[in-house]
């Protein structure tokens, strides 16, 4: 998970007044786990424990399933920490990143290579 300080990097203009944004790998992702990544609790059985107690919002409302399914554009409020899930963009690998950067280049066979047809005509002989 990453963070970007409040509505900081981000064009989208549903980020909420406030909130930090954190950006999530893939989804869903446990709400216990954000609040342990994010260091709002120490453990993971301490975040669990928080979430329990009705301490945590999730889209503005008391979330108590520790295991809640988190995604992007939900919204986490905890210990005057707000926070927006954002999923990540996917980055390019290195065979795609060249994919779209080399230009398709034909194949050359004997009877389009001059060498290699003069190479070919000898060994006919």
């Amino acid at each position: 998970m990453t963070n970007t300080p409040d509505n900081k990097n981000s064009a989208a203009s549903d980020i909420p007044a406030g909130h930090r944004v954190v950006e999530i790998p893939e989804e869903p992702v446990e709400l216990y786990k954000v609040l342990k990544f994010e260091g709002l609790a120490s453990s993971g059985g301490e975040a669990k424990s928080f979430v329990a107690s009705g301490q945590v919002l999730v889209n503005y409302a008391v979330e108590r399933q520790k295991r809640k399914k988190i995604g992007h554009g939900d919204t986490i409020e905890f210990n005057n920490e707000k926070i927006y899930i954002q999923l990540a963009k996917p980055a390019a690998t290195d065979a795609e990143a060249k994919a779209s950067t080399d230009e398709v280049k034909p194949d050359v066979d004997a009877e389009q290579d001059p060498a290699n047809a003069a190479v070919d005509k000898t060994s006919a002989n």
